[in-house]
């Protein structure tokens, strides 16, 4: 007969391989495919930048200084529901949760990483303007939310979704470009998506232990999400749509090309409802889009047709 996880020790692995190795882990590296929402400025601007080596390498930059300060908000996430997590199905496998790694370390990390965030940051933008952004990220999102936002009813969810937003600025903000703000508001609702389908694969799985690992999920159901996700569905859909009739890099007569790559994305929706609904998926995002092929697919195949289009047939 198995224990309860109340019950189970959580020993420390004491090898110095081994500690870096949960380390890591514990910075959860596979969730920095998050980021890549920093390349829509690059991607989507009116300057067409998606050519200049230069700007593709600030880019870069961004992307790497925003994964370090991602880690940073995992690590204080953590340590904050590390006892929550301890008696969660999934949850207490992590690293902290675990005991394979010590809160000192995981504290002392985070602050070495913020440390080096910072100055990186400046270096990438020397005007403030990322700094500043990335400051605002890892205050709301590893600290606001962290300690408070998230036990506020829906705030919890707009709060995740700001910080996908936030992103997606910081890479126009780097860029120094102009952006059709249908993609802001398109990001803004795919993440609003994602969390909402986050939320209610926690409820379904802890059932009526829901509340007790997270005070918020009593705050929701099952049918109250499910309209909030019909809702957000049928808004992604029409966001994604006028980005494409409006994006300003590539030309919009005699229509707007990047039209083409609507199947793709409604697809993607659909088939993540479907793991969502029929397969209990929608717990990690990042796991689904990585672990479920044709879903991974549609989004290769929208992005090389976004690459060609982009290639092919930009206004000169």
């Amino acid at each position: 007969m198995e224990r309860p996880i109340s019950e189970i020790s959580f020993p420390t692995v004491r090898t110095r391989a081994g500690t870096l190795k949960y380390l890591l882990l514990a910075m959860r590296p596979h969730q920095w495919i998050k980021n890549l929402f920093v390349f829509a400025a690059i991607a989507f601007s009116e300057q067409r930048l998606w050519l200049q080596l230069d700007q593709l390498l600030v880019t870069v930059a961004a992307f790497g200084v925003f994964c370090m300060a991602a880690s940073v908000i995992y690590l204080i996430n953590d340590l904050v529901d590390i006892e929550k997590d301890r008696a969660h199905p999934r949850k207490c496998r992590r690293p902290l949760a675990s005991g394979k790694i010590s809160p000192s370390l995981a504290t002392a990390t985070a602050v070495v990483l913020t440390l080096a965030v910072l100055p990186l940051a400046y270096l990438v933008d020397r005007d403030f303007g990322f700094l500043t952004i990335l400051l605002g990220y890892v205050i709301v999102q590893g600290v606001l939310y962290s300690y408070w936002l998230k036990n506020i009813v829906i705030v919890d969810i707009l709060t995740i979704a700001a910080g996908f937003v936030l992103r997606a600025v910081a890479g126009v903000v780097v860029l120094d470009v102009t952006m059709t703000p249908w993609l802001l508001v398109c990001m803004g609702l795919l993440a609003l998506f994602l969390a909402i389908g986050k939320r209610r694969h926690e409820l379904i799985l802890l059932e009526q232990g829901a509340g007790e690992h997270r005070r918020i999920l009593n705050e929701y159901s099952v049918p109250m999400l499910d309209q909030m996700m019909s809702i957000v569905t049928a808004s992604i859909i029409m966001a994604y749509s006028m980005t494409t009739f409006s994006a300003p890099a590539v030309p919009r007569e005699p229509y707007p090309l990047l039209m083409v790559t609507i199947p793709f994305v409604v697809y993607g929706i659909f088939r993540y409802l479907y793991l969502i609904y029929q397969r209990d998926g929608g717990g990690s995002p990042d796991e689904v889009v990585l672990k479920d092929m044709p879903l991974a697919g549609a989004i290769v195949l929208w992005g090389i047709t976004v690459l060609v289009i982009m290639l092919l047939f930009h206004s000169s």
